[in-house]
């Protein structure tokens, strides 16, 4: 980790790295999204087209749309066949959030923190000059 000079964070210091960041595409299917999701116990996504510019995010909860399940803690077999069934032939392009709040590297990281706090967001997708999501 880099320390910060005169004590102040950057998100930079604090981002995800390549080694460990999970990217999708649009045409990512949601089956192909949720595994990965599973596999890698992370709850959602960058979207990225083939040249590397963020152009969404997904989440888990977009992914299972999880507002369409009952209230109850109990979620029945038929419940969870019901919703499997809504995820046959769509892709992560017809669920993200497109262009989502970001930020830049050298951005405060107590901004940052402010931004999240504000809003309902739970990433903050960190891009460059170009709209690059930055790895």
């Amino acid at each position: 980790m880099i320390f910060p000079h005169e004590g102040v964070y950057t998100v930079g210091d604090f981002m995800t790295r390549r080694e460990h960041l999970q990217v999708v595409r649009p045409t990512t299917t949601v089956d192909e999204a949720l595994e990965i999701l599973v596999e890698k116990r992370i709850t959602g996504f960058p979207v990225v087209d083939d040249d590397g510019k963020l152009v969404g995010v997904v989440s888990d909860y977009d992914l299972l749309a999880l507002d369409s399940i009952s209230g109850t803690i109990e979620v029945t077999f038929n419940e969870i066949q019901k919703l499997l069934s809504k995820t046959n032939g769509k892709v992560v392009g017809d669920l993200m959030t497109p262009s989502p709040l970001v930020v830049r590297e050298n951005t405060n990281l107590e901004d940052a923190v402010r931004l999240l706090l504000k809003t309902k967001y739970r990433r903050l997708p960190v891009v460059d000059g170009e709209g690059k999501l930055v790895m």
